[in-house]
């Protein structure tokens, strides 16, 4: 038992340590790897510096768009997979999480190419919108057909008994017990959408850039340790959605 435990805290050791040595040197008064002192100065620049927030502002925008769309539109295809009970159906949602994200981007990218011959439109904040759309789709169908598949579905069926048709039966039995499911769908949703890199620069207009964007532009020109309070806020904030999302799995 001692040596799973210390298995066990290795293995978090390995998975968490750098995290925590980069947030202990976001508040270094030192550019470099050398403790100097404790200073916010980089968070101060961080929240200055108008490149990282009009990137921000890009991802809470697309990141929101796309949670919103993805959360309706996979829970009703969660819904209708459901009531069908297709098993083949169901198994190709897990071919898009398995898909590398390259390609991926370089699918979407040519789709968009193709769809731009016959639509007056070019690359921007509603290409990557929909893009995030498309793989935010089985993470939110995945989750709640989990919580589907547990419930008693002769519940919609003594509504429907009761005089209930169908759009009340689900939308005053079945959608009250799915809202945790929904909610932790949608929390996952927007941490991936938040967070995705490749993908959005495969698809993303000049006037579209995201947080991940301009922090791997900034990286390239060397470290920066304003890069270390962005990503601490980023790890802190997206942890926090996180654990809540897994939160209100366990609870539904």
């Amino acid at each position: 038992m001692r040596l799973l435990s210390l298995y066990a805290v290795l293995a978090y050791a390995f998975l968490h340590l750098p995290l925590l040595v980069l947030s202990v040197f976001s508040f270094n008064q030192s550019r470099f790897t050398q403790w100097e002192g404790f200073s916010t100065r980089w968070y101060a620049q961080a929240f200055a510096d108008p490149a990282l927030r009009e990137a921000t502002l890009n991802s809470l925008l697309i990141g929101g768009a796309a949670t919103v769309l993805a959360t309706v539109i996979g829970t009703l295809c969660a819904y209708a997979l459901w009531k069908r009970k297709s098993p083949p159906i169901s198994s190709t949602l897990y071919l898009s999480l398995m898909t590398p994200e390259i390609v991926t981007g370089v699918a979407l990218l040519a789709f968009y190419q193709w769809l731009f011959h016959f639509l007056n439109l070019q690359l921007g904040m509603m290409t990557v919108i929909f893009a995030h759309v498309s793989f935010c789709l089985a993470y939110v169908v995945i989750v709640v057909i989990a919580r589907l598949r547990t419930m008693d579905g002769t519940l919609e069926e003594a509504a429907l008994d009761l005089g209930a048709n169908e759009f009340e039966a689900f939308y005053l039995v079945t959608l009250p017990q799915l809202a945790p499911a929904i909610v932790s769908a949608a929390l996952l949703a927007f941490t991936i959408s938040f967070d995705d890199f490749v993908i959005t620069s495969m698809v993303a207009g000049v006037d579209s850039e995201t947080l991940p964007m301009v922090m791997y532009a900034t990286a390239r020109r060397g470290v920066s340790p304003i890069l270390n309070a962005v990503s601490t806020i980023i790890v802190v904030g997206l942890g926090v959605l996180i654990l809540a999302s897994e939160r209100l799995q366990t609870k539904s």
